[in-house]
């Protein structure tokens, strides 16, 4: 695997000159000091998850986008082999499939939601959208204030700039593709 400190350098150099950004310029958007984003554009220095957040916030880039590794022609995910993410203990596991790029303005994730799951998650920025393929057991979405149940093979889109969280208090595990498009970025 490439250093990942050269890697995160490279993909915030190609967004800053993607959108014809001086260093200046990125530091204003995102809080963090030109000195510092130079050095991690140059591979010279580690930023910490918080300074990451800033600088995916003020680019307009989802954070994943920084930490995943080179691209090839192909690629076959076995995304039982990463370590998931969880959520409320081991209620929510979310496994990354094809983290955020920004040639393709979109991630792909696959979520196991267990019986109980109560998951609230945060409005995402304007112009997202999010679409959600029930592949196994049922869903329930409030979105914005409404109750939506999804069953399975069915699937939902939706604008992710609403409020928006997710249930199962059904009694069997609900396993869904999640695919999150940044229309605007």
């Amino acid at each position: 695997m490439e250093n990942i400190n050269l890697n995160v350098g490279k993909r915030l150099k190609s967004i800053r000159l993607n959108k014809e950004l001086s260093l200046d310029e990125v530091s204003n958007l995102t809080n963090v000091s030109k000195p510092a984003l130079a050095q991690i554009e140059r591979g010279a220095s580690s930023p910490t998850i918080n300074t990451l957040w800033k600088i995916s916030k003020g680019l307009k880039v989802p954070l994943s986008y920084f930490l995943q590794e080179q691209e090839n022609d192909f690629q076959i995910v076995d995304f039982k082999s990463h370590k998931p993410i969880l959520e409320y203990g081991e209620l929510m596991k979310t496994y990354a499939i094809f983290p955020y790029c920004p040639t393709r303005n979109m991630e792909i994730f696959y979520i196991e939601f267990a019986a109980g799951c109560d998951y609230r998650s945060q409005q995402h920025l304007d112009g997202v959208e999010e679409y959600l393929f029930v592949i196994q057991g049922k869903l329930q979405l409030v979105l914005n204030g409404r109750e939506i149940v999804v069953k399975e093979k069915q699937s939902i889109r939706f604008r992710d700039d609403i409020p928006h969280q997710y249930n199962n208090p059904f009694n069997e595990m609900c396993a869904a593709y999640n695919i999150i498009f940044y229309l605007n970025a």
